[in-house]
């Protein structure tokens, strides 16, 4: 049976038509948080972004499985509504429509039916702990202005504090300048008064990665991930438990993510850049 994966960050959202444990076809479009965005946004970018090429193949789809950042249950209702007028129009017969949180998504893809402790680094960051079905426990992350740590929006804040505040070494502060061609004023402006800046700050993750031959940044990204282990890992109190994690941040930063959680007590086993092959595997068991 041909079904529909969508797995939604708050930079892009990946959609996904599998059959029989197949992608079959794929389709990005930016990213969708129904906190953040309103119906008429969330719309647009259902009806202008997704191709009638992909819209025609998902049509019989027997499922929309929809994992998503900011997939509350209080909204979830908003989003199949949208999901079922986009891929289920008048006169079809409507299938399954599921919205459920990115973090169960990330689970579901990195463990299965196991237990562990699943964690998203990527624009945001969360962690949860399950029991090999659903989520039994989660730190809340609280987003990137007072929580998300060793998310990609929170290395950039950071970053970019330590930077202006005249913190880091000339010569880095002097190449950023150069590179982004962004002094101080253009950074304040960026984040204080033009729209996502969640997802400007997470764009200086490239910069930093370019950079992990410093001393100074290497130090820096391995304290923002221990960060990470010691606000919202240790309270789960189950160090015995395997840690696995997705996400673009967590991809690229690997070898600082594992070091980190070494340093706290944690052992990752496993990294993705992306849930997408693990959710179709996971529906295909």
């Amino acid at each position: 049976m041909k079904i529909l994966i969508a797995d939604s960050g708050s930079t892009k959202t990946d959609w996904c038509l599998a059959e029989g444990g197949q992608a079959i076809a794929s389709a990005t479009t930016q990213g969708i948080n129904p906190i953040h965005q309103s119906d008429e946004q969330i719309e647009k970018i259902l009806n202008e972004e997704l191709d009638a090429d992909f819209l025609s193949q998902a049509e019989g789809v027997g499922g929309v499985y929809y994992y998503g950042a900011g997939a509350l249950p209080s909204v979830a209702p908003r989003l199949q509504r949208m999901l079922t007028a986009t891929f289920f129009p008048a006169g079809a017969h409507q299938k399954p429509v599921m919205v459920e949180s990115d973090l169960l998504g990330a689970a579901r893809a990195l463990f299965g039916v196991e237990e562990g402790i699943a964690c998203i680094l990527g624009t945001g960051s969360n962690s949860g702990l399950y029991d090999g079905h659903r989520l039994v426990m989660n730190t809340p992350p609280l987003g990137y202005i007072l929580g998300d740590e060793g998310s990609g929006a929170v290395l950039g804040r950071n970053f970019l504090g330590t930077l202006c505040k005249g913190l880091f070494p000339t010569h880095l502060a002097e190449e950023y300048h150069r590179q982004t061609g962004l002094s101080t004023a253009d950074i304040i402006q960026r984040v204080y008064r033009e729209p996502l800046p969640n997802r400007f700050l997470a764009q200086t993750t490239r910069f930093i990665h370019e950079h992990l031959d410093s001393a100074d940044v290497q130090q820096f990204v391995v304290h923002n991930f221990r960060a990470f282990f010691r606000r919202n890992l240790t309270q789960y109190h189950r160090p015995d438990l395997p840690v696995r994690a997705i996400g673009s941040v967590a991809y690229y930063f690997s070898e600082q993510l594992v070091f980190a959680a070494a340093e706290e007590g944690f052992a990752i086993d496993k990294v993705a850049k992306s849930p997408m092959q693990g959710l179709i595997s996971y529906y295909n068991f």
